[in-house]
């Protein structure tokens, strides 16, 4: 039968219905609290090509909607009822984006006949490696990220492979857990196969399979009138996290967003080279890959909320993904930590998208969120090994609202774990868990508040990680008017006679009666704070939200004995508003400003072209080489505008390397 919208919207809810169904199994029967707890995981109904037609709307991780299954199909020989396939390696298919990211496909047969596939993958807390939960921006290739599982079947036609079991467990610091979460994993699957085949009885088998194309064509039909919507032209902008690698140079990603009458290129030319750290994105130089596209997803739904969330969307994108630089590295580059890479993509898009359609789009999000784990030993002598984050920041201002307050915005569906939980499964105490008063960006429109999380540790040599560490130096810019966020800070002993900063750390070790406290950033803020509400300005005071020293400093509202000051505030904003300098489209923070006046967008253009010509392990070196050079020749004084400096430097390093680097 040819669907109508309406016909077309029915079986869209069933099979997201389904795909949520899937999910609920997954929460209710994990055994890790990263699964069960904070849902990083997804589900998806897969079409035989391996593209997802529906996926759960309202829990799990959000980034993998467009997710390719097409690689890792093909590299399964034969598929027989009853069979499961895994693999969590980055290198194979492209699918797997860090060893801990266990993902899992079943056929669906019916009849005899496959008819699609269910797939879905859950984070694990640890796949072994060099350090706990297997994942730091220190490591350096992809060997030292834990176990590496390409893709094979560990159910055959209903018999579960104990021998691969078994090496999992061996290689694992945590094997009941991770055990617990694979059958987890396989119930998920299990209904998921259920739900398709009660659909299949429903709307009868060539309906169902006529449906799955035309939901992936539907949604390419929404995401190009979306599209239609933004005006044509080429919008560029520039992401930064703090550091590329340990004590490292900052990193850039870079994009030229092109739209063109219902289409739109992605091109990422300008980002930096592939890192000596575990930044690195895996993304195979695949044109619809999804971790290049989960900004984009994010931009087409917060245009149009009512978009169907599967594979279509992608149809009328491209990404431009240039080999051997952080956005498509290649073999043996460490990826573990592609997750804090991925969420600046996503601001990168919100930025690019700004330009476009400032009055539909807000500021950017706090981004840098932190997951923190924690490696101890209960009081019987038991290895304990668990999330307790994650530790977030705010959203950014919207064009007609204030950022959520420690959201993060951001990222998916993940969801803090209570207090009492982490309490009662790990042996710490948590001492604060709050919001960060004037940590969002002033504006008429607030960036949301960061969360802070602190807690004391009560074990000898315990480890905590926190990945995605970020945002201790760039901030999570403003709009229009709008102020930047306050930074990310992470802290050992902060209260203590000698508080240790950690920056960007992400492996701390601990001794018993150790605290760490973890502030993650505010959001931006959008517009001008001084065409704010006074009244809401003093809503935010009363709440927490903002002091009344930033009141007065960032809004011009007066409050005194907590009470409005109408008087002194009208005066203090015609004050305020004779100091306003002329309005940009953005409010970086300090840090990025002082950053690009060394590294404008002309030396940025030398670097790029320069890294290309080299071959792709110099990459790096080259550009460290010429970071410290720049530094150097702006210290002596010597340093000429543009970016006929950068190639300058880099002829000096070409007759310092010039056994190596010919040409």
């Amino acid at each position: 039968m040819a669907f109508d919208n309406s016909g077309l919207q029915i079986l869209a809810n069933y099979c997201v219905a389904a795909a949520e169904s899937m999910a609920h199994t997954l929460v209710r029967t994990a055994h890790s609290t990263f699964v069960k707890e904070t849902e990083d995981f997804s589900c998806a109904l897969l079409t035989p090509e391996g593209l997802a037609f529906a996926s759960p709307k309202t829990l799990g991780a959000t980034w993998y909607i467009g997710l390719d299954y097409g690689p890792v199909l093909g590299m399964i020989e034969d598929y027989r009822p009853g069979d499961v396939a895994m693999t969590n390696d980055a290198y194979s298919g492209n699918v797997a984006t860090h060893s801990p990211d266990m993902v899992m496909w079943k056929p669906v047969f019916w009849h005899g006949k496959l008819v699609c596939f269910v797939g879905g993958h859950i984070h694990n807390t640890d796949v072994g490696g060099a350090v706990p939960a297997s994942l730091s921006r220190t490591l350096t290739e992809i060997h030292q990220e834990g176990i590496r599982i390409p893709p094979t079947k560990i159910v055959r036609e209903g018999v579960l492979d104990e021998a691969l079991l078994t090496l999992i467990k061996t290689n694992v610091r945590a094997p009941e857990q991770n055990i617990g979460d694979l059958h987890a994993q396989l119930a998920m699957l299990a209904n998921g196969e259920k739900r398709v085949h009660e659909m299949i009885a429903h709307f009868g088998v060539e309906d169902f399979q006529q449906g799955m194309v035309a939901l992936l064509d539907y949604a390419a039909q929404q995401a190009e009138r979306i599209l239609e919507s933004v005006p044509d032209g080429d919008y560029f902008f520039a992401e930064y996290a703090d550091e590329d690698s340990v004590n490292g140079k900052p990193m850039r990603v870079a994009m030229t967003l092109k739209i063109r009458g219902g289409r739109a290129i992605l091109d990422y030319t300008g980002s930096d080279p592939q890192l000596l750290s575990s930044l690195n994105m895996p993304t195979g130089g695949m044109t619809r890959h999804a971790l290049a596209l989960v900004g984009y997803h994010y931009v087409l739904y917060t245009l149009n909320p009512d978009i169907l969330l599967n594979a279509g969307l992608d149809r009328v994108v491209e990404c431009v993904l240039p080999e051997g630089s952080v956005m498509n590295a290649v073999y043996p580059a460490a990826v573990g930590m592609r997750s804090l890479t991925c969420k600046l993509t996503h601001v990168l898009t919100f930025g690019a998208f700004s330009q476009a359609v400032p009055d539909r789009l807000p500021a950017c999000a706090a981004c840098g969120l932190a997951i923190l784990n924690v490696k101890t030993t209960n009081t019987a002598g038991r290895p304990v090994i668990a999330s307790i984050g994650p530790v977030g920041g705010g959203a950014g201002g919207m064009p007609f609202g204030d950022g959520e307050e420690g959201s993060g915005a951001n990222v998916a569906f993940l969801r803090n774990t209570p207090v009492e939980i982490n309490e009662a499964e790990v042996p710490i105490r948590i001492t604060r868990y709050c919001l960060v008063p004037d940590s969002g960006g002033a504006g008429k429109y607030r960036g949301g508040s960061g969360l802070m999380m602190e807690f004391q540790v009560f074990a000898p040599d315990t480890t905590v990680t926190a990945r995605n560490r970020d945002r201790t130096h760039f901030a999570s810019w403003g709009v229009l008017g709008g102020q930047a966020g306050s930074n990310a800070i992470f802290v050992k002993n902060p209260d203590s006679a000698s508080p240790e900063m950690l920056g960007n750390s992400d492996v701390i070790r601990c001794q018993a009666g150790d605290v760490i406290r973890l502030t993650g950033a505010g959001g931006g803020g959008y517009g001008s704070p001084l065409d704010r509400d006074p009244q809401q300005v003093l809503a935010d005071v009363r709440r927490g939200y903002v002091s009344s020293q930033r009141a007065e400093q960032d809004y011009g509202v007066v409050i005194r004995h907590g009470e409005l000051d109408s008087t002194a505030t009208e005066k203090k904003r015609d004050e305020l508003a004779n100091k306003v300098a002329p309005v940009e489209h953005f409010d970086f923070g300090p840090w990025r400003t002082r950053f690009e006046q060394s590294w404008t967008p002309e030396r940025y253009l030398a670097l790029t072209d320069i890294l290309t010509s080299v071959p792709v392990i110099w990459r790096f070196h080259i550009k460290h080489r010429l970071f410290d050079a720049l530094t150097a020749a702006e210290d002596q004084g010597q340093a000429t505008p543009g970016g006929a400096l950068i190639y300058q430097l880099f002829d000096g390093l070409r007759e310092e390397y010039r056994e190596f680097l010919q040409g």
